[in-house]
């Protein structure tokens, strides 16, 4: 039953226009009709989740906050380019991860527009940044693309705590729409993993983050890795605010080093490493030149990667320098601040 409105408001024209015409209020939607939706806007694969899920009673409070009412998660996945991602010139890869991210969060505005104008509740978050830095340094992203990924069954995660999915391996940039409808048909886990436990991703970190054993290290990974994002913006803002005058600044912070922090500011963070994704040969779309010859696979992707001169950005007497140290003599390793207050 239509609520009484007060006499003003009823006799607006745009009052008059709406009332005058069928209400129809949106339904369950089509699990294949919105999968075409979902490919035709860009995606390279999609998989829904219901909110209700128990494996991801852990995002309901947050997605509960981003649309209140929300009832199913649309999980998107975006193809990379894997020969960028694997480059030694770390300006390509870095523009393939940004590049893909664009991809990504241009079609799911486009999901978005198509659900909202079927008259659907929809939000699309941001598949990587921004993010909300009023909670840094706790959870500052709005929904876990990965987990939600795995309970759509795009893949599952690997040691190197990245999603592999079966055909593109981990040479994928996740997305995540939120809509307040329920979809007729959610996806379920795959019943197996596609990671090969090569141990690739161990070989490759310059900081020893991921371990054999499958332990992983976030704050090696996050300080060198993450080095011109947040904590490492910090350290090298507190380097300057630490200086007393410029000639002191400059012989703790190099030439190179302030230009790399100019270009993350002026256009997108960069990754220093990522090697873990560059080196993964999971998948049934990248497995075959590795089944072909795995020694000529690891000296055409890994050896660059392990042989490149860089710096390695480590905690003092952390375990992540002792690695560095001790597995990469010709890359110089730095000692710097977490830039996270008590890390």
């Amino acid at each position: 039953m239509l609520e009484k409105l007060p006499v003003r408001l009823a006799e607006h024209p745009t009052v008059r226009a709406v009332r005058s015409r069928p209400a129809q209020a949106p339904g369950v939607i089509d699990a294949d009709w919105l999968r075409k939706v979902c490919l035709d806007a860009g995606a390279d694969d999609v998989g829904f989740a219901s909110v209700g899920d128990p494996a991801l009673s852990s995002e309901l409070a947050h997605v509960e906050a981003a649309l209140p009412g929300a009832v199913s998660y649309i999980s998107l996945v975006v193809k990379m380019n894997r020969d960028n991602v694997r480059s030694s010139a770390r300006s390509v890869a870095n523009q393939e991860f940004h590049r893909s991210g664009e991809v990504m969060n241009e079609a799911a505005h486009r999901i978005a527009r198509v659900l909202q104008d079927a008259g659907h509740r929809v939000v699309n978050p941001s598949a990587t940044f921004p993010m909300e830095m009023d909670r840094f340094p706790g959870r500052i992203w709005v929904v876990a693309h990965k987990p939600v990924a795995v309970a759509a069954g795009l893949g599952a995660m690997g040691i190197h705590r990245n999603v592999i999915h079966p055909r593109f391996g981990n040479f994928i940039l996740l997305g995540t729409v939120l809509v307040a409808s329920e979809i007729s048909s959610y996806g379920t886990p795959l019943d197996y993993s596609p990671c090969l436990e090569c141990k690739l991703c161990v070989a490759a970190c310059p900081v020893g983050a991921i371990k054999k054993n499958g332990d992983f290290d976030f704050v090696a990974c996050s300080v060198h890795n993450y080095r011109e994002f947040m904590g490492g913006f910090t350290d090298w803002a507190q380097t300057i605010a630490d200086s007393a005058d410029a000639a002191e600044f400059r012989s703790r912070v190099s030439d190179s080093e302030n230009a790399s922090m100019w270009q993350s500011l002026s256009f997108k963070a960069n990754y220093k490493a990522a090697y873990c994704l560059a080196v993964c040969p999971a998948g049934e779309d990248v497995i075959e030149p590795y089944l072909d010859d795995r020694k000529g696979f690891m000296d055409l992707v890994l050896k660059p990667l392990q042989d490149k001169v860089e710096t390695l950005y480590v905690l003092p007497n952390s375990d992540a320098e002792a690695h560095a140290v001790r597995r990469y003599p010709h890359k110089p390793v730095k000692r710097v601040d977490s830039g996270i207050r008590g890390v």
